[in-house]
């Protein structure tokens, strides 16, 4: 079986035509560091390169599926990264390519040839919605959420699945308020394909897994590129390009310097906070404002 530092993956005990995927930094609630997106991308691989797998589940160690992107050091800190530039004026398409990289791992749930399923209890939000949603199907546990706070400031979803996966409608009421729904939800959206109570999580997905399992896997592979053309031709891949660049653009722009500057002041929870609150966020010449004074306040 393939070595991780993220991650595990290996055949089903009961069925080796299931393999499971299990995101397994559960002291962090599986957030993403810089080495998750291209082990997932590896994983995936390695199932695909697996003749007796049929269907892939990814699933989350402890108490969550993923917590999203690993920030709260960095957010805190005053150092160079390729998405958090303190120089001015910041470079976009470093931002951009580090980004699509992550985007493009993620995607490899999307693009591989065997269906991926999600299996989420407790939270996959912000980016840990991301991977949740580049799968092909998704369970839930009835009291899990899902959601994208970092739209309400500092981030917008790069692989810009929600639409897809919702619709128009709904995807603008989650990504306007930031705001994150339950499974029982999700499912009422059409966004999960079911959600159960959480005690019977692992029977249901394991059901569905076990039900793919015994179709071909060619079949499986055409009926799924269909699909996905479909998508393909709706514009998913410009839409992503777009995404990601906004992404960037939100982490720069004045609202987003406020965002990361109150994060170094005052802790990335307290800004956390205030972001998911519903508190009017400074923009524009108000954000400015505040970033000199805390540019000011910082030690030298």
């Amino acid at each position: 079986m393939p070595d991780f530092s993220t991650l595990r993956i290996a055949a089903d005990a009961d069925n080796p035509r299931i393999a499971r995927l299990l995101l397994n930094r559960p002291e962090k609630l599986n957030a993403i560091n810089d080495a998750m997106p291209r082990e997932i991308r590896a994983a995936i691989e390695w199932a695909n390169a697996e003749p007796a797998i049929h269907v892939i589940v990814v699933e989350g160690a402890g108490k969550g599926f993923c917590g999203g992107y690993d920030l709260a050091a960095t957010a805190e800190q005053h150092i160079e990264h390729p998405c958090q530039q303190e120089s001015y004026p910041w470079d976009p398409m470093v931002d951009y390519a580090t980004m699509k990289g992550f985007t493009e791992d993620f995607m490899s749930l999307w693009r591989s040839a065997k269906p991926t399923i999600a299996k989420v209890h407790g939270a996959a939000v912000a980016g840990g919605s991301d991977i949740a949603l580049c799968c092909d199907l998704l369970v839930m546990a009835n009291d899990a959420r899902i959601g994208y706070m970092p739209t309400r400031v500092w981030g917008c979803p790069t692989t810009a699945m929600w639409t897809y996966r919702l619709g128009p409608t709904r995807a603008k009421q989650l990504m306007f308020t930031g705001d994150v729904i339950d499974g029982r939800t999700a499912a009422e959206w059409g966004l999960a394909n079911q959600a159960v109570p959480a005690d019977q999580l692992e029977a249901a997905t394991l059901a569905l897994a076990g039900r793919i399992a015994g179709v071909p896997r060619s079949h499986l592979a055409m009926h799924k590129m269909v699909v996905n053309q479909v998508m393909l031709s709706m514009g998913l891949e410009q839409t992503q390009m777009m995404a990601t660049v906004f992404d960037g653009i939100t982490r720069h722009n004045p609202e987003g310097v406020w965002f990361r500057r109150y994060a170094q002041e005052n802790g990335f929870k307290a800004a956390v906070q205030w972001r998911d609150s519903g508190r009017p966020i400074p923009e524009g010449d108000e954000a400015r404002a505040q970033i000199r004074d805390m540019d000011a306040r910082r030690p030298s």
